[in-house]
């Protein structure tokens, strides 16, 4: 019996459309935490079974999705490698954006991720000032003691965050850091309020950060500036969120869109 969808069936947009469905499916794994059934998967991409189980077959064969003794799919140990190579990458393309805040700012800048239940500093200009703040790119730290983990988090559903802090327990970095999930969740809130996050010492005594969350970036991404608390101040926030949110919408669009020849 002939196929109902040919083998080199392409989209609309003119790319392949087995390859689409497949990083589609990918994606979809991840949101549902890493691991599901096929059944799961034909339900929230529409997907006939016999076409989701296709492709999971394809990508167990590459390494990409391995199947767990349940007979349920989990992401595979093959994206891990890929995954490291775009956090390097996505750190570089970011480099010039945030020198553009310390230039304008003065302050030392970073991009973080969000990876698990930890945030990940994947890319940092330092300040020109001899005090100055200095994270080590790679560093993971708990978001509910960072001004990056609250941007990241801001527009995550209550109970999703609630469940985060449970696995990580809040432990206290300062006498400041936040230790009561309704506490920081109200923290969310203003976040979502005000368009920023703020690190008051939280994290380490003596330090304030500013940052935002990159609108629609591929992945969850912030970018933040941090800074002696005397240089930081509720006046100097005022001038530094507006240049936060232009160059975190300017990184957006960086990170968006397509590059030449695609």
């Amino acid at each position: 019996m002939p196929s109902a969808e040919p083998k080199t069936a392409t989209s609309t947009a003119g790319g392949v459309q087995s390859l689409e469905r497949a990083f589609d499916l990918l994606e979809r794994m991840a949101d549902a935490g890493g691991e599901v059934g096929l059944s799961e998967l034909s339900v929230s991409s529409g997907l006939p079974l016999p076409t989701i189980h296709r492709l999971m077959r394809t990508l167990v064969a590459c390494g990409y999705v391995r199947q767990q003794a349940n007979r349920r799919y989990a992401l595979g140990p093959r994206l891990i490698r890929l995954g490291e190579s775009a956090s390097r990458l996505l750190g570089t393309w970011a480099r010039p954006y945030l020198a553009r805040l310390v230039e304008e700012t003065g302050e030392t800048a970073n991009m973080a991720l969000l990876d698990g239940d930890e945030v990940v500093y994947v890319a940092q200009v330092p300040s020109r000032h001899s005090m100055r703040m200095f994270t080590e790119v790679g560093r993971r730290v708990l978001p509910h003691s960072t001004g990056v983990g609250k941007a990241l988090l801001a527009a995550a559903p209550a109970d999703e965050v609630r469940a985060l802090l449970a696995r990580t327990g809040m432990p206290a970095a300062t006498q400041k850091t936040i230790t009561s999930p309704d506490e920081f969740l109200a923290a969310l809130e203003r976040v979502r309020e005000t368009g920023y996050a703020v690190d008051d010492n939280e994290q380490e005594l003596g330090v304030r950060c500013l940052a935002v969350p990159v609108p629609n970036s591929p992945t969850a991404a912030a970018i933040s500036i941090s800074g002696p608390a005397g240089r930081v101040t509720d006046e100097t926030t005022e001038q530094i969120v507006p240049v936060l949110q232009q160059v975190a919408a300017e990184l957006s669009i960086a990170l968006t869109t397509t590059g030449p020849g695609a």
